[in-house]
């Protein structure tokens, strides 16, 4: 399995963790799905990736973690929920929940369970702005469709008072026309919510494309007009196949 560190300039570090070796989810745009399951991670060995990469840059202060590296979170809870009270733990790592943000698919009533037993941030995969799009871009989508998603947001955002972090990767022609992304913003017309567009990194064995930059700054322009707060991840790590959506060992 793998982890990425991510410095930036502005002096935030942060790391990328997978929780799971491979991923049953199966979504056509990430290389992480191709492998399939293996197994599961322990508790020690998602803590083991924050050790190993403070070893390798000990001089460096890591500031956030992000749950968004290989596997599914949802689907390990409590090896997660376990290694989550480490990492803000005063006598352990003691990152602030306010640090810590752990991404899912949408398993939604694991969802509802994590909540419980959490109060970190939570990130919703979106990728889609309506149902038949999203069951053929994400196949979890046929379970637990937006209905019941947007549901959990809203409940999500009223109890936890966090704005719900959607991740939406950008992919040409297929999720990133104009009309889709009004679609989008009326499907989040009542989540308090913010966006990260993701541009779409390319790896071997799929046909998908990247959305222009052009594309991608009329998304930005819309979302913003209609009050929904958006950032575009920064592309990085493309070159050595540790950007978003490219993880597979």
């Amino acid at each position: 399995m793998e982890a990425v560190y991510i410095p930036k300039d502005t002096g935030r570090r942060t790391l990328c963790l997978s929780t799971q070796v491979g991923c049953a989810m199966g979504c056509g745009f990430c290389r992480t799905g191709q492998m399939g399951l293996k197994r599961n991670l322990t508790q020690g060995e998602i803590l083991e990736q924050v050790l190993s990469i403070q070893r390798c840059f000990p001089d460096e202060q890591i500031t956030n973690i992000v749950f968004m590296g290989m596997g599914e979170p949802m689907a390990n809870i409590p090896a997660l929920v376990s290694a989550l009270e480490f990492l803000h733990g005063a006598k352990a790592f003691a990152f602030a929940r306010k640090r810590i943000t752990v991404s899912t698919a949408g398993l939604v009533p694991k969802m509802y369970e994590f909540i419980k037993l959490s109060q970190v941030k939570l990130a919703v995969s979106l990728h889609a702005s309506n149902d038949k799009l999203r069951d053929e871009l994400m196949p979890i989508n046929k379970r637990y469709p937006l209905a019941q998603l947007m549901e959990f947001c809203r409940d999500y955002a009223r109890d936890s008072r966090y704005c719900v972090t959607f991740e939406y990767v950008m992919l040409k022609g297929v999720n990133d026309s104009v009309e889709q992304c009004k679609e989008l913003i009326q499907l989040l017309s009542d989540v308090p919510s913010k966006i990260n567009l993701i541009p779409f990194n390319p790896f071997p064995t799929v046909d998908y494309q990247p959305s222009s930059a052009e594309t991608i700054q009329v998304w930005c322009d819309l979302l913003y007009h209609a009050g929904i707060q958006t950032n575009v991840r920064a592309d990085r790590g493309r070159d050595i196949f540790a950007a978003c959506g490219q993880l597979a060992a």
